[in-house]
């Protein structure tokens, strides 16, 4: 039938989400605000106790913070009744009273065929459950046996096989009348080449059906009874049903169980799967006979936060993991990674699980290592660092790794992890020297060993003077005002969040701007993590970490309120004006700070020409964004919130020389 996006937004307009919604969760009556429409819950899609799934039915929407489920009215009847559009267009056309219009020839005649070719594809299992049990499958259902492979195990997987022969299944199928075409479009024959009768795709193999996440049979993956076949595993080529980088061996069941709260696996073939799952883990998937896609992983995702992946100890178990690392790292985010379970070299799940038990497998599971653990097991096993060139190449290749990383939160904390493990490596017999991670410039050292009773952390030993009591309490050292800077962040966040199309422009600057109240830093590292790529999910993300006033708070102060981007959302022009002018102040504020905190180093006497130089420069520089910050005091009144710009900074170098006790640097 034909769906014109009138009525589909008819359909959307008189039916309410949170009502749609409402059927399946008890809302958090704290967090919810039926008012405003915003309504929060359990997510019914995933294992919860935290209200993390929300309901926006002002735009007809939902999202959940958890496992990123997101989508309308339809697509939520969709996913929990189990059907398919069309059928969630009736079901809720009939809550609404509206009347479903006239069908559409083509669009039926598309969907009727999809349905024949799942009959089709049921026909087959049936066919190859049934060729198990005769003589040709004598060898198949010995090899099966070995495997370890009971009959109950057979029955619940369905598992079949494909007689030698070019026309077995072509044969039967035209037998029952199917047409050429479905049994084509099915992947279950292929025409000949050569002019002849089309053959099957599947000839002397064990049959194992793949199911997608409806529990329908969409393709088939065959293992080859010949050891001189060219293919050992040989999957149904893609179709209308089929798309093998989408789609995972043991989906439907494996959510079902992940939801009840099992671990989600990832082996690397069907029987893994199946050894796995009849050994009590039954949220266990494979990939379909390639490496992990892109799609595959954000199902994954989708069903658990930390899917472990479990496999085999061999060489090419230990490359597979390495691909999926560098796959995952660009899409990692807050709480959704990856944990690696390696098997004992030369075994698989399968091996593991049937000669010493699931047990063996438990304690495997237990010791599953995070992602910068085989990070950097990649980069350092079996290699020497023994030289500044070596060390120098370990840290280039950390640091491009983890420059992948798109989410800043996630990328510090893998510079943090990096780091220790740095020190474990070149420690030796000495303490370690501090690093800090750049992901710009890399590991560099922030100290070393302490000298005297006033000695900071320093390479080499040598003690760096402390400021003196009379340099603390001077006006220069006083002179970074904390309430104006916040009141310019406070600005520079309001008009990022009202324009995010200006974040990328700014986004080096987001990076270096060090915020002060917590709200703030929260603020800002989602404008770094959402601005960018997901720039539609930035208010909802905001709101979700600091609660539904977050952005209230946030413009209900003066100098917010008042600024030309707040108040015109959405210009790109006046937001980058106003950022390039907001950023340049902050940075003048603290220049002035910077170069006191590197004169104290070259300093513990009276000051030379040079530093005299520098500092009247950083004090010029200061002065100017004070003068811009009194002009801007003729358009609010900064005492309302708190912030109090310094009164007197014209003599910022005088106060200096009279602050300072000084005396001529040792040569």
């Amino acid at each position: 039938m034909s769906l014109t996006p009138g009525f589909l937004d008819e359909l959307r307009n008189r039916v309410s989400l949170s009502q749609v919604v409402g059927r399946k969760v008890m809302w958090d009556q704290r967090k919810s605000n039926m008012g405003k429409g915003d309504m929060w819950a359990p997510c019914p899609f995933h294992h919860e106790k935290s209200a993390s799934f929300h309901v926006d039915d002002r735009k007809g929407f939902y999202y959940c913070f958890g496992c990123q489920a997101k989508g309308d009215a339809i697509g939520f009847v969709q996913e929990t009744e189990n059907v398919g559009f069309m059928e969630a267009v009736q079901i809720i056309a009939a809550e609404a009273g509206m009347e479903m219009p006239a069908r559409d020839p083509q669009a039926q005649q598309k969907q009727d065929r999809r349905t024949l070719l799942v009959d089709v594809m049921e026909q087959a299992v049936q066919f190859f459950r049934l060729q198990l049990n005769t003589g040709r499958a004598q060898e198949a259902r010995a090899y099966l046996e070995r495997r370890g492979m009971s009959q109950q195990s057979l029955e619940r997987w369905q598992i079949g096989f494909a007689p030698d022969g070019w026309q077995n299944m072509w044969d039967h199928l035209r037998g029952k009348g199917v047409d050429e075409d479905l049994i084509f479009g099915a992947g279950l024959a292929k025409p000949s080449t050569k002019g002849g009768k089309p053959y099957d795709t599947f000839r002397n193999r064990i049959m194992f059906p793949i199911r997608d996440a409806r529990g329908r049979a969409i393709a088939f993956g065959g293992r080859a009874m010949d050891p001189n076949d060219n293919a050992k595993y040989l999957n149904s080529p893609e179709t209308e049903l089929f798309d093998k980088g989408r789609s995972l061996y043991n989906l439907a069941p494996a959510r079902v169980a992940a939801g009840k709260g099992q671990p989600l696996l990832v082996a690397e073939g069907y029987m893994d799967v199946i050894a796995l799952a009849d050994g009590g883990f039954e949220a266990a998937v494979a990939p379909l006979g390639t490496a992990v896609t892109e799609s595959q992983l954000m199902m994954m995702w989708r069903i658990a936060d930390e899917p472990i992946i479990a496999l085999d100890g061999d060489t090419a178990g230990l490359r597979a993991a390495m691909r999926l690392i560098d796959l995952a790292l660009p899409l990692l985010e807050a709480g959704k990674s990856l944990r690696f379970a390696m098997m004992p070299e030369g075994k698989d799940p399968d091996d593991l699980i049937r000669s010493q038990g699931p047990a063996a497998v438990q304690a495997l599971l237990d010791q599953a290592v995070p992602m910068v653990k085989l990070l950097w097991r990649r980069e350092t096993e079996g290699k020497v660092f023994d030289s500044p060139e070596r060390k120098a190449g370990l840290d280039k290749s950390l640091r491009q790794k983890i420059k992948l990383i798109r989410d800043p939160s996630i990328r510090k904390h893998y510079g943090d992890d990096i780091k220790d493990m740095l020190w474990e490596l070149y420690r030796g017999n000495r303490k370690p020297t501090s690093v800090a991670f750049n992901p710009i410039g890399g590991f560099s050292p922030k100290g070393g060993f302490k000298d005297g009773p006033r000695g900071k952390w320093r390479p080499g030993g040598k003690a760096v003077p402390q400021p003196l009591a009379s340099t603390k309490s001077s006006m220069l050292a006083a002179a970074t005002d904390q309430a104006a800077i916040a009141m310019r962040e406070a600005v520079i966040l309001a008009s990022a969040i009202a324009t995010p199309a200006v974040i990328v422009e700014f986004e080096a600057s987001f990076e270096r701007m060090s915020c002060s109240d917590p709200d703030h830093a929260i603020m800002r590292d989602m404008i770094l993590r959402y601005g960018v790529g997901a720039p539609e999910r930035l208010q909802d993300e905001i709101l979700y970490a600091l609660g539904p006033y977050a952005l209230e708070n946030l413009h209900a102060l003066r100098h917010v309120a008042i600024s030309a981007c707040v108040r015109n959302p959405g210009d790109l022009e006046t937001a980058s004006l106003m950022l390039s002018e907001e950023f340049a102040k902050i940075e003048a504020r603290l220049g002035l700070d910077a170069e006191v905190a590197e004169a104290e180093e070259d300093l513990s006497g009276l000051a030379d020409e040079a530093v005299t130089w520098r500092l009247g420069q950083a004090a010029e520089a200061r002065n100017k964004a004070v003068r811009s910050e009194n002009e801007d005091r003729a358009q609010y009144d900064i005492a309302d919130n708190g912030a109090r710009l310094n009164r007197d900074e014209r003599n910022l170098l005088s106060a200096l020389t009279d602050g300072i006790n000084f005396s001529r640097k040792r040569r």
